[in-house]
């Protein structure tokens, strides 16, 4: 007779009311990290796609062609880099969503699968310390936004030093704030958020057009930049960039179930997903390519700073409205992606002790240690740079698990051993799948190879997709023989009985 611990409604699943309490004692299991009831998978195709506006809008993005353009790309072909990295970070973004909304799971609780219930500890806070990284970049930028409306508002704190690190101190207390208050807020923040950060995208593409038109010059203008990359170079330059633009939303395709649990069905986290996150990053960096342009005929220089943008029209009210913008567009993105994640990672290191407010607020303190001052002395390096770099240890994890899932698995989780001990049949080694850490370190290391040398510097050039598709290779074949040391081969069988329960 099978034991019934999961019940299940239209293809999606939560745990029996039994099997609930049973795991609600274990030290790996918190309220945060439970499986979402199905009641409680509220968010629709639009809430989703709001998410995606809301996160891409941000300053990143703007500036994200600038440094295509730099390195030598036109700008059509900046914005088509943009777009066709966006598309291929949502293959493995779509594919790990599907486990959170089938099964109601976060991501570090899905890491478990694979990594086992102690082992995804390693891979949680490779991505929650990259998180809290860029928590302390976005918070910086932001703080910087709002010394700018204050310092609109006010000559007196336009000169006084203090002020960028007052700014600093609050918009980090309103990000904390409202991570701290939990998902449902996040929601409702990036609702609103989207509508205005389109309203600022369409003010600022019209401020360029007319102030342009203004100066006697035609929008062509704009759009007449030439690529200068030597001969021989573009594809060195193009997937270079593929791989930083792929690498931006990299960490997204990990912690992806941390949003997509609270998703309705999976159609609406696939569509908010396809609606929301490629079209607008390649029409956010568009307008920060056209209104960058537009700058260089109005004030004989390219500034692809937007906060510098607004601070130049010279009208208080613009700056103040643009200002504000920017603080929403950082807001919006810092949140949901860096602070939903890297909370819930270093919950998943103590759960029965650390929840997800207590992590968010690990996370602020983590996001002022770094010292993001310093780590933005030099922003183009640091955030193109970055990217690259930190995209090719974590595109391995990507495929790690959507192998393990789609292929070892079958999309067959039992959630109640995923929160046991030494009974679970994702414990492995004393907690640890050490298969899977080999295939990690397996599949980044040509491409960290090509960081170092020379001639095979086309490794790390295309470093993403290299350490993605060999983990989906290799994963399968390493754990092909992997037998459960705790459950026997009759109960392995029968895990079919304890996943399907009737239709309520």
């Amino acid at each position: 007779m099978s034991i019934k611990t999961q019940r299940e409604v239209n293809g999606l699943y939560e745990l029996t009311e039994s099997a609930t309490k049973r795991i609600t004692g274990s030290k790996y299991y918190n309220k945060d990290l439970a499986p979402t009831k199905l009641n409680q998978r509220s968010w629709k195709t639009h809430n989703i796609a709001a998410l995606w506006v809301g996160m891409s809008v941000c300053i990143p993005t703007y500036m994200m062609a600038s440094g295509l353009m730099a390195a030598g790309l036109s700008w059509w072909q900046a914005i088509l880099n943009i777009l066709i990295g966006n598309l291929i970070v949502l293959i493995p973004m779509q594919l790990n969503s599907h486990a959170g909304t089938k099964y109601g799971i976060p991501y570090p609780v899905f890491a478990r699968l694979s990594f086992g219930v102690k082992g995804a500890n390693i891979a949680a806070m490779a991505r929650g310390l990259i998180g809290a990284g860029w928590f302390g970049i976005q918070t910086w930028i932001g703080g910087g936004a709002l010394n700018s409306v204050l310092a609109a508002l006010s000559p007196a704190w336009a000169n006084w030093s203090g002020g960028i690190w007052v700014s600093f101190l609050i918009f980090w207390a309103l990000n904390v704030w409202i991570a701290y208050k939990g998902p449902e807020t996040i929601k409702f923040m990036e609702s609103w958020g989207a509508p205005i950060l389109g309203f600022l995208s369409l003010s600022l593409m019209a401020w360029a057009y007319f102030s342009v038109k203004s100066h006697g010059h035609g929008v062509m203008e704009i759009l007449n930049m030439p690529a200068n990359y030597s001969q021989g170079d573009f594809w060195k330059i193009f997937l270079g960039g593929l791989t930083a633009n792929i690498a931006f939303w990299s960490t997204l395709a990990l912690n992806i179930p941390d949003f997509s649990r609270y998703a309705k069905s999976q159609k609406d986290q696939f569509m908010g997903q396809l609606l929301g996150l490629p079209l607008t990053m390649a029409a956010f960096a568009f307008v920060g390519v056209f209104v960058t342009g537009a700058t260089g005929i109005i004030f004989n220089e390219f500034i692809w700073d937007p906060v510098a943008v607004i601070a130049k029209i010279g009208s208080p009210a613009a700056a103040i409205f643009g200002a504000v913008g920017v603080v929403v567009a950082t807001l919006t993105t810092n949140i949901a992606a860096n602070v939903v994640a890297t909370a819930n990672d270093i919950s998943n290191l103590k759960p029965d002790k650390i929840s997800f407010s207590t992590g968010a607020l690990i996370t602020g303190f983590l996001g002022i240690a770094i010292m993001p001052w310093k780590l933005l002395s030099s922003a183009g390096a640091y955030i193109f740079g970055w990217l690259g770099t930190y995209g090719i240890l974590l595109a391995p994890l990507a495929g790690i698990y959507i192998a393990d899932y789609y292929i070892y698995r079958k999309k067959q989780i039992h959630v109640e051993d995923l929160f046991k001990g030494k009974d679970s049949r994702y414990w492995y080694q004393n907690g640890y799948n050490q298969k899977a850490i080999q295939v990690w370190v397996l599949c980044a290391l040509p491409a960290v190879m090509g960081k170092f040398i020379n001639s095979l510097a086309f490794l790390a050039e295309s470093g993403w997709i290299i350490g993605f598709l060999l983990s989906i290779i290799i994963y399968p074949l390493m754990m092909k023989d992997e037998q459960n040391s705790v459950l026997s081969e009759k109960e392995n069988l029968t895990i079919t009985e304890f996943i399907t329960e009737e239709v309520i």
